[in-house]
C-alpha cells in the first residue's frame, strides 16, 4: 500500500511540475528535467516514509495483540 501511494504522489508532481514549468514558459527540455527530479525525489522520500509507517504500524499491530492474549489468559470461566 505505501508503495502505491509513493508512486501515485510522484505522478501528481510529475505532473504539477510539467504544468507549472510551461506556465512559466520554460523550455520543454528544462521543464521535462525539473518534473522528473522533483517525481524522482518525491518518489524516494514516500517510499521512506511509506516504510517507516508500515513498520509503526506492525509493531502496534504486534503490541495490541500481545495485549489481546494476555488479557485472554487471565480471564477465569465462572461457576468453578
Amino acid at each position: 500500500m505505501s508503495r502505491r501511494l509513493a508512486v501515485v504522489v510522484s505522478l501528481v508532481v510529475f505532473a504539477v511540475c510539467v504544468l507549472s514549468g510551461m506556465e512559466a514558459g520554460n523550455t520543454f527540455s528544462e521543464t521535462l528535467r525539473r518534473a522528473l527530479i522533483g517525481m524522482f525525489a518525491t518518489l524516494v522520500i514516500g517510499l521512506v516514509v511509506g516504510g517507516m509507517a508500515q513498520k509503526m504500524l506492525d509493531e502496534n499491530a504486534k503490541q495490541l495483540e500481545k495485549k489481546t492474549e494476555i488479557s485472554e489468559t487471565k480471564i477465569e470461566p465462572k461457576g468453578r
